[in-house]
């Protein structure tokens, strides 16, 4: 029961960070990224009804039901979601067209991990007090290798150095797991993730301040263009300004 309240707890705390960052996005192209903790909280959320039917506390079929959902998100839709959300909001160039590469190659890992968990049942279990998510399906080097490519490999390849030091956490947090506990590598990864992706919030909030003070200074340089131009048409048609004025001036309605 203890662990099923940490999943609720944390599910929770990062669902009031995810959505104060996404009520900073300032264009389309930013609410998959800045979705990440928010769906990092839901998929917590579920982890927590795994730990309760793992307890006993909910049927079979609710259990199977949650499992399912965290498996899915965790070894399958992740290795398209994270590239596809950085090659959204990645600028132009060298770095974005590499982002591309793994994002296909994301898509192709996803669509063949889903396809796997979707025939062959996972099994779960708890080992040392962690939840252990098998699937024999899925277990190989090279589906591994291809997970961290395209979900660390593309958060290194941003053009932002925030995004490069989250990708870097996640590395990090990453390899510990998997050396000191492999059998609970999804679960512990995902609860770290989901922990690391509060910091995104800074991120956005730092791009949200970016793009107010490119739209403050495009209005300050409209307004001097603008000023610019009226003081040059009043130096050289002087005689048209005042024409106007005293014209406007014998119209205008006496008081």
């Amino acid at each position: 029961m203890f662990f099923a309240i940490l999943n609720f707890t944390l599910a929770g705390a990062i669902f009031v960070v995810g959505i104060l960052t996404l009520r900073k996005v300032s264009s389309p192209n930013e609410v998959v990224f800045a979705s990440l903790p928010l769906l990092f909280s839901l998929h917590q959320f579920t982890q927590g009804f795994v730990w309760l039917g793992m307890d006993g506390l909910i049927g079979a079929r609710a259990l199977h039901m949650s499992e399912t959902v965290f498996v899915f998100y965790a070894q399958g839709l992740l290795q398209f979601l994270v590239p596809l959300a950085l090659w959204l909001i990645e600028p132009a160039g060298v770095r974005k067209n590499m982002i591309a590469v793994l994002m296909y190659l994301g898509a192709f890992l996803t669509a063949y991990s889903l396809w796997k968990l979707s025939i062959v049942p996972t099994d779960v279990s708890i080992v040392d007090g962690v939840l252990s998510y098998t699937n024999p399906a899925t277990k190989q080097a090279w589906l591994g290798f291809g997970y961290v490519l395209t979900t660390c490999g593309a958060l290194i390849l941003s053009s932002s150095i925030a995004v490069q030091l989250f990708g870097w956490l996640n590395l990090v947090g990453l390899t510990a797991i998997y050396l000191f506990k492999p059998y609970g590598f999804t679960s512990l990864w995902c609860l770290y993730a989901a922990a690391v992706s509060a910091l995104l919030y800074f991120y956005f909030v730092e791009r949200r301040i970016s793009f107010l003070q490119n739209i403050r200074e495009k209005e300050n340089g409209l307004n001097n263009t603008l000023t610019t131009e009226l003081n040059r048409l009043e130096s050289v048609y002087p005689h048209l300004r005042k024409t106007f004025t005293k014209r406007d001036q014998s119209v205008s309605p006496k008081v």
